[in-house]
């Protein structure tokens, strides 16, 4: 339907004034859109910085409890767990991802007991545990497809045991979905949930996540892009999307973030269903970076950053940023 043209229709007429901006904004950025990833490691009273993502940190279990309370305290509904795990734990059979006295499941037992009212969700991928890097297990140097599904449903059981609400399988490896799901509600848990990491991307953008969870160096073969997506594909991001659906998925997940905002608005146009991204580390260090150059002002580029992707069709995202982000919207 056409529009009455100028001078009649100015658009800038509800641009006038804060109050008229407000009343005509079509997406909102709130506190409970944001998802908080948080790296947790061994020991008593322990606090390091990932380098390569500055202000990120990785936390004893014991500090993590607060963290965590101030970002109830926040509003933050949910926090994304994941392990930087000790070199000597990990082996080719990833058999400490098995493991219910595990780091995470530590950490959620814990911080059950401590900040109930968090939503937990937990990485269900076996890359943190393997000696050679990967997220399924490996023969001859080819990461094994159904093999592998056994020990991630395995993985994805002791998390839920141990108090988990939210089970995010960001392995790719196909029918992953429903091995978990049929597991889960065989053993009682059928209203644990699954965020399945539906469209991820072998990306370049991952690198400093590497760096915070200790498997930088120890990648067999440089690459995961046998079983992580294409980044030239669209339409096959559809057809992932829409197997996890039916595989019992309750909300879907697409990784990197902002250099993917074409795929989550096609997702969530088409299908409707919960749609979430991850602002990943490398669109975190990237920003960062240019931040501490002066380059941009810092709190209207993440703020803009993150409205992006509710713009996109997002439900909410998870970004390193939740806690400035929290506390900015605190502040409006």
């Amino acid at each position: 339907m056409s529009q009455p043209s100028y001078p009649t229709t100015r658009l800038r007429r509800t641009r006038q004034f804060g109050w008229s901006r407000n009343l005509v904004r079509e997406h909102e950025l709130t506190v409970t859109d944001l998802i908080w990833p948080v790296f947790v490691k061994t020991g008593q009273s322990e606090k390091t910085p990932v380098d390569s993502m500055p202000g990120v940190f990785r936390w004893s279990i014991d500090l993590l409890v607060d963290q965590v309370q101030q970002a109830a305290d926040l509003g933050i509904p949910a926090i994304a767990l994941f392990p930087e795990t000790d070199p000597a734990k990990k082996t080719d059979d990833a058999r400490e991802a098995v493991n219910p006295n595990n780091l995470i499941c530590q950490a959620v037992r814990i911080l059950k007991q401590e900040v109930p009212e968090m939503g937990i969700i937990c990485d269900v991928a076996l890359d943190p545990y393997t000696s050679h890097g990967h997220d399924g297990l490996c023969v001859d140097g080819y990461v094994v497809n159904d093999q592998s599904l056994e020990v991630l449903a395995q993985q994805a059981l002791v998390q839920a045991e141990a108090g988990c609400d939210v089970i995010a399988p960001s392995d790719m490896m196909d029918g992953r979905v429903g091995f978990i799901r049929k597991a889960l509600d065989a053993a009682g848990f059928e209203n644990t949930m699954i965020m399945s990491y539906a469209a991820k991307y072998a990306s370049g953008f991952y690198g400093p996540f590497r760096d915070a969870i200790g498997s930088t160096g120890n990648l067999a073969g440089g690459s995961k892009k046998t079983y992580q997506m294409d980044s030239g594909n669209t339409d096959e991001a559809l057809r992932e999307v829409e197997l996890d659906l039916a595989e019992g998925a309750d909300m879907v997940m697409i990784k990197p973030g902002m250099p993917y905002l074409d795929i989550i608005h096609r997702i969530k146009s088409t299908f409707g269903a919960p749609t979430f991204a991850y602002q990943v580390s490398g669109e975190y260090a990237m920003l960062c970076g240019a931040f501490e150059k002066g380059w941009l002002d810092r709190d209207q580029v993440l703020m803009e950053s993150l409205l992006a992707f509710r713009r996109a069709g997002c439900d909410g995202v998870l970004t390193y940023f939740a806690m400035e982000a929290a506390r900015l919207l605190r502040s409006v």
